[in-house]
């Protein structure tokens, strides 16, 4: 009977035992959790659910990844089109000392974009000091004119056109009137390159008949975006006659956009959003308003609002799908600020945009090189877009 109560008390001590230890390791493994939970936030939304901000905690985690990678030379993916020996072997620095990083040359742009957008926003961030630093290496007057000898050599005249030549002036842009020392250097650094860019713009109008609808780099839409945002800022009534002109002639009488096509699998652009973005900074408010009703629905809009799904971020491709919740994020934002307080896409637009921007943030920092390198401007412009 003494051995039967002695092996009853032990297992009584061992279920206790066991309990106590998985209380202990329940609250082990919600210790992460629970610290992550504490973290400041990457940004702040408003009371109405309408709008969104950075804050100096989600400003400081963006800008580590180009300041990582702005000087990173490999991998690399130049897109150089060899025309003879002499420049075949050259490597990316070589070839463009000012923006070799970040994996290719279009990515370096708008992660200096980035950082110079963030040092205008929170001058007091801790990495201010570096980010300067950085820039001070990289967009030099020597850089920036080997970076325009490029141009020189033969089939480079659509070299980045128009992805690469629109986050350029975007750069470019935020320089502009900007009372800071560092920015005014740099700013005048650029200017033959900028020139040249514009100039090669120039000629490309009149000859492109037909527009790009695709959800990645050659996307007509999103190029005259920022080129006729740079052509506003900058004063150059010509240029932007040739936009104003070049986004009716392509785009003006497009109805029923195939939305529910979209997305591609490895968009990081919306085609039917990046149009509608272009266009509501061409048309009225009215004859945007008419125009909107005949391009997309509601159900269009309820079918865009629906997330991508992102398989694998380590694939360079698949990755493009969480770029794509940003693009997608800051022309929702932009199309609901044009529309009138009571069309009920607004809210809608407002809800997806935030949605969409919440659900990609937290995969910026992936660990994967292949979105690591580019995602976080995107993440800035949709925070930061008015």
């Amino acid at each position: 009977m003494e051995q039967f109560f002695f092996a009853l008390s032990f297992l009584s001590f061992y279920f206790k035992l066991k309990r106590m230890f998985r209380i202990l390791l329940f609250l082990v493994l919600l210790l992460p959790v629970t610290v992550y939970s504490q973290q400041p936030p990457l940004f702040v939304i408003s009371k109405d659910s309408t709008a969104f901000q950075l804050t100096t905690a989600g400003a400081t985690k963006l800008a580590m990844l180009p300041l990582k990678c702005m000087e990173q030379e490999f991998p690399n993916k130049t897109n150089h089109t060899s025309y003879q020996d002499s420049d075949h072997v050259l490597m990316p620095r070589q070839l463009h000392p000012a923006f070799y990083g970040c994996f290719d040359w279009h990515s370096s742009v708008h992660g200096h974009w980035m950082l110079i957008k963030l040092l205008k926003l929170f001058p007091d961030l801790p990495e201010a000091r570096a980010i300067r630093k950085a820039i001070n290496r990289t967009i030099t007057i020597e850089n920036i004119e080997q970076e325009l000898k490029y141009f020189d050599i033969p089939l480079t005249s659509g070299w980045e056109r128009t992805y690469g030549w629109a986050w350029l002036l975007k750069l470019d842009e935020e320089l502009l009137n900007w009372t800071d020392p560092d920015a005014e250097k740099w700013h005048q650094a650029l200017q033959p390159l900028i020139k040249k860019i514009i100039m090669l713009w120039q000629t490309f109008l009149p000859k492109q008949t037909y527009a790009n609808r695709t959800g990645v780099h050659p996307n007509t839409a999103f190029g005259l975006v920022f080129a006729l945002d740079y052509a506003k800022a900058a004063g150059l009534n010509d240029f932007e006659k040739a936009i104003r002109q070049s986004a009716l002639l392509l785009f003006q009488k497009d109805k029923m956009a195939p939305a529910s096509w979209e997305p591609n699998g490895s968009d990081f652009l919306s085609p039917s959003l990046e149009e509608a973005d272009l266009m509501r900074r061409i048309l009225s408010p009215a004859a945007f308003s008419q125009w909107f009703r005949q391009f997309l629905t509601a159900k269009d809009i309820k079918h865009l609002s629906v997330l991508p799904v992102v398989s694998d971020r380590s694939d360079l491709q698949i990755v493009h799908l969480d770029g794509l919740c940003f693009s997608r994020s800051w022309c929702m934002q932009g199309l609901a600020s044009v529309l009138p307080a009571k069309d009920p896409l607004k809210k809608s637009l407002q809800k997806a945009a935030i949605q969409h921007l919440a659900a990609a943030l937290p995969n910026v920092v992936s660990g994967h090189y292949g979105g690591e390198h580019w995602l976080a401007s995107f993440a800035v412009y949709a925070l930061t877009q008015k």
